[in-house]
Parts: structure tokens; C-alpha cells; sequence
């Protein structure tokens, strides 16, 4: 058996690659180590706790399924970019089935913090890149927004439309066009 891993992103692959085979239940550090073929210490090399890779293997979870695309163009326009998130919302169900709706239940003990931090921080980082595609949108009407109806606030309200379709696997995004279409333009 190997004692060293050559990467923490070689761990991370295999943490996905779990997922992808036996579900989220199937990630832990002697699993991986295995999977591996390592010692469960160098593990530990890279992650000190079981919550530490869990936390580290959603957030590359997320950042495959929502890596930036290749066509910056879908960072113009609202509507590409919202059929953009929703591909990939489909995406990251089919690679990870389950993983949308179980991750963050795995969570919700005190020694998971930091899994949930990165999970929010991810959140966090899709909402503010809808927020800069609703600035940066040049068919957005000018008075679409006011003080009270910000385009942070609309992103806000995007975010949320995606987060309960990714819940209820839901990945047309005609209804969220239709109320972008109708409210911006």
C-alpha cells in the first residue's frame, strides 16, 4: 500500500468519485484511504477530521458542477445565464444523484461547521455572480430597478427560484425566464 498521496485534489477526486458510485453515505477518511490505496494517516495528512473532507469535498462538488464556463458570453446576458445555472443544476443532480438534497443535512452537527460554511460561501459566490450579470446586462430596462426593488434583491429572489428547483429537481427554467423576461426587459 502507498503511504503518500501525490494531492489533496487527487483525494477530492476520489471523495467525488464516491459520491458518484455509492452515494454521499460513502465518504469517510478509511473509505477514501482505500479508495486510494493509502494509509487512512496520510489522509489525515491532508484533512484532520472526517468533517474537514467532508466540508472540502462538497465545496469541490460545487466547483465542478458550477465551474466557470467557457463561453464568457453567459456572464452578459441574464437569461443565458440562468440557462446556463439550470444545465448545470441537471448536471450535478445526474453526476451526484441525491447530492442536492442530502449534503446539507450532513451539516447540521456542530462539528460540520465548516462543511456549511463552504457550502455557503459557494451560495454565496453563485448569488454574487447573478448579481453582477444583472448589472452588467445591457438589455435590462433602466427603471427595472429602484431603491426599494434593488438588482440584489432580484438576484436574491433568482438564487432562491434555483435553490427550491434544485430541491424539487426541477431543471426547465422557462418560469424564470418568463419573470426575468417581464420584470427586466
Amino acid at each position: 500500500m502507498n503511504t503518500v498521496v501525490t494531492s489533496k485534489e487527487e483525494i477530492l477526486k476520489t471523495s467525488r468519485e464516491l459520491i458518484q458510485q455509492a452515494g454521499w453515505s460513502a465518504v469517510n477518511i478509511r473509505s477514501v484511504a482505500a479508495a486510494c490505496g493509502v494509509s487512512v494517516g496520510s489522509i489525515y495528512n491532508y484533512f484532520d477530521s472526517k468533517a474537514a473532507l467532508m466540508g472540502a469535498t462538497v465545496e469541490s462538488v460545487w466547483c465542478e458542477i458550477f465551474h466557470r464556463p467557457e463561453d464568457e458570453a453567459v456572464f452578459q446576458d441574464t437569461q443565458a445565464c440562468i440557462i446556463w445555472l439550470y444545465q448545470r443544476m441537471k448536471y450535478g443532480c445526474k453526476r451526484y444523484p441525491g447530492f442536492f438534497n442530502l449534503h446539507s443535512l450532513g451539516f447540521m452537527g456542530e462539528d460540520k461547521s465548516d462543511g456549511k460554511r463552504r457550502m455557503q460561501q459557494t451560495w454565496q459566490h453563485i448569488l454574487d455572480s447573478l448579481h453582477s450579470v444583472l448589472l452588467r446586462d445591457a438589455r435590462v430596462r433602466p427603471d427595472a430597478f429602484t431603491e426599494a426593488f434593488t438588482a440584489e434583491k432580484f438576484s436574491d429572489l433568482l438564487f432562491s427560484l434555483m435553490l427550491s428547483a434544485l430541491l424539487r429537481q426541477d431543471y426547465d427554467p422557462s418560469v424564470v425566464l418568463e419573470i426575468v423576461r417581464r420584470t427586466l426587459y
